[in-house]
């Protein structure tokens, strides 16, 4: 087998789905944070700004959803919730306004885009077992095959 192509051991595609969910879920947690603090009101700004209910509820996502996904607590709502999120911003914000992809030093849709298809992949592959859905919900997650088992393939 070629070390390039074989899959990765379980712990480690875990540890990197820990590392994914703490990195994005806080980063989330952090953006909606201060929309918090005028939930109704903080797209105020916008041409065609969605009513306040609408905000607070995008608020919310943010900082909800970020924690559940930092987490790893109900995952794969947590995550399809999150990538809504970001085709709204895509949707309401990027496109309209044709931001490209990536800009230096003004506004991109590359920040949307990479939490989106970040969101999709976790929501498509689970939490892993460092997280609590796999703690609470996964009673086969933790359980420690003995070593002869293991290589017997049971």
């Amino acid at each position: 087998m070629c070390p390039l192509t074989t899959p990765a051991p379980a712990c480690a595609v875990s540890t990197g789905l820990l590392l994914v969910r703490l990195a994005v879920g806080v980063a989330f947690v952090l953006h909606g944070l201060p929309k918090m603090e005028n939930a109704t009101g903080w797209m105020s700004g916008m041409e065609h700004a969605p009513p306040g209910p609408i905000q607070a509820l995008a608020a919310g996502i943010e900082v909800v959803g970020g924690a559940l996904l930092a987490g790893g607590l109900f995952t794969r709502i947590a995550a399809l919730a999150l990538a809504a999120q970001m085709v709204a911003a895509l949707a309401l914000v990027h496109i309209p306004h044709g931001d490209p992809y990536v800009a230096v030093g003004k506004p991109s849709a590359e920040l949307a885009v990479v939490y989106l298809a970040v969101n999709l992949l976790v929501a498509a592959t689970g939490p892993g077992r460092y997280s609590l859905d796999a703690l609470l919900f996964d009673r086969n997650c933790c359980a420690v095959t003995p070593p002869s088992e293991a290589a017997a393939g049971h």
